[in-house]
């Protein structure tokens, strides 16, 4: 259902349809389940524009052959003081969590890393010490958004985590990876399940104010 939508809203305005495989979460690839996306297409008359064995050019469309342009992103919002390098064990965190279960707080992420230093960020780093990068979250800032179906929806900053923009394996995760390969390969119009709403604070924030310097925002991303 959803390809047929964006097929339709594609060829109603002129615009192309693409095709881009999210295969950053390298624990749930399917063997053979690209093939089977594209013959799916193929089955239901909803063949892409562009895409891996469609060709165009904004590719390439599979996100594990785009790992450098995330690093670039990331690094770069680092430097700028949008994302910090975050130490912290899987133990801890799931222990600040149960914290703030416990007391009925939302579980998020404390800010324990995020007042480093730079000298030694890059002593730990040097060092061989495995690291994320998330982004910063300004607070006190109301962050508002069009959505075609329900109208403007505003998010209040406490309310986002500092989620995890680059993973310690070198893998974005979804929330950078989807902001620069929209903006790189040009996406105008996003069409996203009601899951995805409250995600959208986070790339609202990182378009374009966030990555104007890195990758010279052309203002035409949309939400």
């Amino acid at each position: 259902m959803q390809a047929i939508i964006d097929r339709a809203i594609a060829s109603q305005n002129g615009g192309v349809f693409i095709l881009r495989i999210e295969d950053t979460d390298q624990s749930r690839l399917v063997p053979g389940a690209v093939e089977e996306i594209i013959n799916a297409l193929d089955w239901l008359g909803t063949r892409p524009d562009e895409g891996p064995g469609f060709g165009g050019k904004h590719g390439p469309y599979t996100q594990s052959e785009r790992l450098d342009l995330y690093r670039t992103a990331a690094e770069w919002l680092v430097e700028h003081g949008h994302a910090f390098h975050c130490f912290c064990s899987v133990e801890r965190l799931d222990q600040v969590r149960q914290q703030q279960t416990a007391s009925g707080e939302k579980p998020m992420y404390d800010g324990y890393c995020e007042a480093l230093s730079k000298e030694e960020v890059s002593s730990r780093l040097a060092s061989g010490e495995k690291a994320v990068i998330r982004m910063r979250i300004p607070r006190g800032v109301e962050i508002p958004f069009s959505d075609v179906v329900r109208g403007t929806i505003t998010f209040d900053s406490k309310e986002i985590d500092k989620s995890v923009l680059l993973k310690s394996d070198g893998f974005p995760t979804y929330h950078l990876a989807v902001v620069v390969d929209d903006h790189f390969m040009r996406v105008t119009t996003i069409v996203r399940g009601e899951e995805w709403i409250s995600s959208t604070p986070k790339h609202v924030l990182l378009y374009p104010a966030r990555l104007t310097g890195c990758i010279s925002c052309c203002g035409r991303c949309r939400f």
